[in-house]
């Protein structure tokens, strides 16, 4: 196995289709896609170490901004789906009914903000991103060959793999504040992961897929909470506030548990580290880690 090209080239194609499409009040499918496939583009970039150019250089400050305002969108729509599956409590059906109002005004106010930058980058991105593509087969049609650094496309998506993942060794200890930062950290190396033939069968790539939806999740919740907590007039004792705490709080246990067994059964940190100390003990990747890097290499 090797690194994919067709996966590499996916994100463009993709992202190119929806500045051109791109309806002026998205739905969430649309938004989901614009933002998943820029974060996907970025670290293709990154690990092949094809952001130096102006093109790409010009090509990733753009996708940037795209990103961040479809995130906002985004945003607004999974707190909206877990707004609406909070079960119905006795007198706080005022609470419930503001909190869905004012998540519905945010959403429309951040799609026009998108829609607003997709009609300024749009030309000029799908432009600057036809040149990226070029650049990617340019790269990939010679990656039998070295570069004057004497590495091939492979191995440049090995290296930065391994670099992400002695990231993820750190810090010691997991938390509320540094729990949805290590998620960052997780998507990234999983989105380098996902660039080998057949990726998403490794054991290594699924369970880092599953940390990056709890984590996600929990962070979400707890979003919701602050939100909630700003924009209703609750009364004292409120239900409502209540019942997102208790989800948020049972979604955070959920989260910090999946990522400690993930640090400690494939990245092997030990649990003994001091508690004081900022830096984590750690024996070296398990198996199925070095299957899914060498997968890239390969």
């Amino acid at each position: 196995m090797a690194v994919d090209a067709d996966r590499m080239q996916k994100p463009v194609r993709k992202i190119r289709k929806l500045l051109k499409n791109m309806s002026t009040s998205p739905g969430q499918d649309e938004v989901h896609d614009l933002r998943t496939n820029s974060r996907r583009i970025e670290a293709t970039l990154h690990a092949l170490s094809l952001d130096s150019g102006r093109p790409e250089r010009q090509a990733l400050k753009q996708i940037s901004k795209l990103r961040k305002r479809a995130g906002k969108v985004r945003d607004m729509d999974v707190l909206t789906s877990y707004a609406s599956q909070v079960p119905r409590l006795d007198g706080e059906q005022e609470c419930s009914v503001d909190l869905l109002e004012y998540l519905g005004a945010q959403r429309q106010k951040y799609a026009n903000k998108l829609d607003l930058v997709i009609k300024q980058y749009a030309s000029p991105l799908r432009k600057r991103l036809k040149q990226t593509s070029r650049q990617m087969d340019k790269a990939l049609h010679r990656n039998g060959s070295r570069d004057s650094s004497g590495n091939t496309v492979n191995t440049k998506a090995a290296a930065s793999a391994l670099h992400l993942l002695s990231e993820l060794t750190q810090p010691a200890h997991l938390g509320r504040n540094n729990l949805h930062p290590y998620r960052l950290k997780v998507k990234e190396l999983r989105n380098v992961l996902e660039m080998a033939e057949n990726a998403k069968e490794k054991e290594f790539v699924k369970r880092l897929g599953e940390v990056k939806d709890a984590i996600g999740e929990w962070h979400d919740r707890e979003e919701l909470l602050t939100i909630a907590k700003d924009v209703v007039n609750h009364r004292p004792n409120c239900q409502l506030l209540a019942e997102l705490r208790k989800t948020a709080d049972a979604k955070f246990k959920t989260a910090l548990a999946l990522a400690e067994s993930m640090r400690k059964q494939f990245l092997r940190v030990s649990e003994r580290a001091d508690k004081r100390s900022s830096r984590a003990n750690t024996r070296g990747p398990a198996e199925p880690v070095w299957s899914a890097t060498a997968a890239l290499a390969a």
